[in-house]
């Protein structure tokens, strides 16, 4: 029951996320986003600490003290702020993340929460978890504040207006290389 449900959740959170980058241009991102979720390192940690309602690195953070599951994860996914961490000195250094990356990472938060929340899924889902359940000083100044900008303007304008300046946001960037 457990890695079939996994399978599925995992199945169902890349094709929503793949949906999601299509509608912002980000064609490569939509069709490899999460493959690590299919590595050993993840998805057998997934099948066994699986409960449906909530990611299984949260039980697996909850038995174990850490999730090894997410460790491998974020290391292997830019789509994640924690990814752009380096150090510097002896000191964190938050790095802000290219916009591909960050377009990527509200996909990817607009589908958790629609897998996740199901039927009681709405657009201030996303900003909701941001607001109460993410380490913002673990996280690029700029980035924590677009951030907040674009899950505000899902909750206020829907997902449509959202991932339309999403899209013109991740253009602009790339003229500016």
């Amino acid at each position: 029951m457990r890695f079939f449900g996994h399978l599925k959740t995992v199945a169902i959170h890349r094709r929503t996320v793949r949906k999601l980058c299509f509608k912002c241009g980000l064609f490569w991102q939509g069709l490899t986003h999460d493959l690590s979720k299919y590595s050993a390192a993840e998805f057998f940690a997934g099948v066994k600490y699986y409960q449906g309602d909530r990611s299984p690195q949260a039980k697996e953070r909850e038995v174990k003290g850490y999730s090894a599951a997410w460790l491998h994860h974020k290391g292997k996914n830019k789509h994640h702020y924690e990814y752009w961490t380096d150090f510097a000195d002896g000191k964190k250094v938050y790095v802000q993340m290219p916009a591909k990356y960050f377009a990527e990472m509200i996909c990817d938060r607009i589908a958790a929460s629609k897998v996740y929340k199901k039927k009681e899924y709405t657009d201030g889902c996303p900003l909701e978890y941001f607001e109460t359940k993410t380490d913002k000083s673990a996280m690029n100044e700029k980035t924590c504040e677009d951030l907040h900008y674009f899950l505000t303007l899902l909750k206020d304008k829907g997902e449509k207006t959202a991932l339309a300046e999403l899209k013109q946001f991740v253009k602009q960037s790339r003229k500016k290389r």
